[in-house]
């Protein structure tokens, strides 16, 4: 970031009063832009004893299989998201069963809300972001050509959860307190 989005100021680095780390901060407002990490939002998808992967149409990682998952727009709550995910990469209607993993990938920013999910229907095909997709079996799995280590690591993990009800963790909006 070099200019200020609120006033136009040039931005400079430095720890802002009160803080403890270097921010982007604008001289001319006093406004500090703060950078978060981004948030991943995606599901492994299956029907029946198969899951469904998409090939990379769009870098990083192009021509490598994935999951469908992405960032969380804003407006959406993560589940929306996972859904969306699906539709757009996979044209694919879920429904989320529970939370299976959150990665915080501290070297790249991210944190992943990963989702165990069931196909609604079986009809899928490659979105704008696939190449293709398909529907494999567990042993199918083309390990050698998974696009991101997170990718391995979830699908490991839902291999090991085969089987099992959840919700794993429960998805949906917390309960409201009524008293507040």
């Amino acid at each position: 970031m070099r200019f200020c989005p609120r006033c136009g100021g040039t931005i400079e680095r430095r720890v802002p009063e009160l803080d403890d780390r270097e921010r982007n901060v604008c001289p001319a407002c006093d406004t500090v832009h703060y950078s978060n990490p981004k948030i991943v939002v995606g599901s492994v998808c299956t029907l029946g004893d198969r899951l469904l992967l998409c090939r990379r149409a769009i870098e990083p990682s192009r021509g490598l299989w994935t999951i469908p998952a992405g960032y969380l727009e804003n407006g959406e709550t993560v589940e929306e998201g996972a859904r969306r995910e699906a539709w757009e990469e996979a044209r694919a209607e879920i429904a989320l069963e529970g939370l299976i993993a959150v990665y915080s990938i501290k070297r790249i920013d991210q944190v992943q809300l990963l989702y165990k999910a069931r196909l609604t229907r079986p009809e899928v095909s490659a979105g704008p972001e696939s190449q293709e997709v398909m529907l494999v079996g567990w042993d199918e799995i083309p390990w050698p050509d998974l696009a991101f280590p997170t990718v391995r690591w979830v699908l490991h993990r839902a291999a090991e959860l085969r089987g099992r009800q959840g919700p794993f963790v429960p998805v949906g909006n917390p309960p409201r307190d009524e008293g507040n």
